[in-house]
C-alpha cells in the first residue's frame, strides 16, 4: 500500500514539474491574478489522476488484494473471539442447572 502511495506521488510531482516548467515557459496559460500556484497544482492533478489510473493498474490490484487479505483476517479473528464467547457462555449455562441441581441435593 505505502507502495503504490509513494509511486502515486512520484507521478504527481513528475507532473507537477511538468506543468510548472510549461506554465513558467508560457507554453501553458498562467492562472488569473495570483492564483497561479493553485493553477499549477490542479492542472498537475488533472494530469495525474488518468496516468496512475492506467500506469499503476497493476500496482493497485496489489495493493487491494492485501486490503481485501487483512479485512479476511480481521473477519476470521473476530468470528474466532466470537464463538469463544458463545462456548464460555453455553460452558456455563450447562454448568449452573447441574449446580443448582446439586445444591437442591445436599440440603
Amino acid at each position: 500500500m505505502l507502495r503504490y502511495t509513494l509511486m502515486r506521488l512520484g507521478i504527481f510531482v513528475g507532473c507537477l514539474v511538468v506543468v510548472w516548467g510549461l506554465v513558467y515557459s508560457g507554453l501553458a496559460p498562467r492562472g488569473l491574478g495570483d492564483s497561479n500556484g493553485l493553477w499549477v497544482v490542479l492542472l498537475a492533478l488533472l494530469l495525474s489522476a488518468p496516468i496512475s489510473f492506467v500506469v499503476l493498474r497493476g500496482e493497485r490490484d496489489r495493493a487491494s488484494e492485501q486490503i481485501v487479505r487483512r479485512v479476511d483476517r480481521a473477519k476470521a479473528n473476530l468470528e474466532a473471539n466470537r464463538s469463544q464467547e458463545d462456548a464460555a457462555d453455553d460452558t456455563v449455562r450447562t454448568q449452573e442447572p447441574a449446580q443448582g441441581r446439586a445444591q437442591g441435593q445436599t440440603s
